[in-house]
């Protein structure tokens, strides 16, 4: 296989900065390694999740650094490696050159591998506003994947299909899974990050239904409702999300989102406010079941 596949894929992104470049070479590569994970029979065991998991398959208007991944059945003897050599393989066959590591502990359910490459920024031709195409930069191209071996149950799953660089099945949390692992982030994650409440937002405008079943699981299981056995019904999501966006500091959110996005797309952060995010809040109770 030939660089030139890549090469053209690059060129389709119309980067018009440093940033847009090097998010969309990324992209591609996540892409390539979707493809040496359902040859490898990955997605047999496991689904796909996350941010990257919404913008590669149902459209998502902001790039995603990281590949998550679910177990459909529990394995805390879960091995990255054997996938992550089929993942060498693959990209290697794409003129990468690349190396592996597993960075799994055993006292951690969420495994994590990585995939660096030092090269395949000197060896495309990248256009003359990107630092690598100017300097051939050393900078690598790194990708994290995770996978949480111990996951909460009512996750549902469907197949989907990715086109680039070949036609493969790839399994994917539905819509309603993605909305309830998102809102579990956005409930009970340590820390803020822009990138959660750009989805949000983008959840709420396409009236995504939420999948009360798997939130409630994964709440039980992490953050501070923990062991609580919490049932998530409608009118309780919507008081917690209340009091979590009236709790943000909005300029801190445009800042972590901002690098994600397209030159053309940063005007609308001039939006986000703890108003606007309330006013997206109620559009959500309205169209809410349960």
């Amino acid at each position: 296989m030939s660089i030139k596949i890549i090469q053209s894929k690059l060129e389709q992104f119309q980067a018009q900065t440093p940033q847009e470049e090097q998010n969309a070479l990324k992209e591609i590569t996540q892409e390539v390694a979707l493809s040496g994970l359902s040859r490898a029979g990955f997605f047999k065991k496991a689904s796909f999740q996350g941010g990257t998991c919404l913008r590669i398959f149902y459209g998502l208007a902001r790039f995603s650094e990281d590949l998550d991944f679910a177990l459909h059945t529990g394995d805390k003897a879960f091995d990255w490696m054997p996938y992550l050599q089929s993942l060498k393989t693959e990209l290697e066959s794409y003129g990468y050159q690349i190396q592996v590591q597993d960075r799994s502990t055993p006292e951690n359910a969420v495994k994590a591998g990585f995939l660096k490459d030092d090269s395949i920024g000197k060896i495309l031709v990248l256009k003359q506003h990107s630092p690598m195409g100017m300097n051939k930069s050393n900078k690598p191209l790194k990708i994290k994947l995770e996978i949480d071996t111990n996951p909460p149950a009512g996750a549902v799953s469907e197949q989907k299909y990715t086109d680039f660089p070949v036609t493969v099945p790839v399994l994917v949390h539905d819509l309603p899974s993605l909305f309830a692992g998102k809102s579990h982030a956005l409930l009970c994650r340590g820390w803020e990050k822009g990138r959660d409440w750009f989805d949000f937002n983008w959840y709420v405008g396409r009236k995504i239904e939420l999948n009360y079943e798997l939130l409630s699981k994964a709440l039980n299981q992490v953050g501070p409702w923990k062991g609580q056995g919490i049932l998530v019904t409608k009118r309780w999501y919507i008081n917690n999300m209340r009091d979590k966006i009236n709790s943000i500091q909005w300029e801190k959110q445009k800042q972590d989102i901002s690098r994600f996005l397209k030159q053309r797309d940063l005007a609308n952060l001039n939006l986000w406010s703890t108003e606007f995010f309330l006013n997206r809040l109620q559009s959500l109770e309205e169209n809410l079941k349960g």
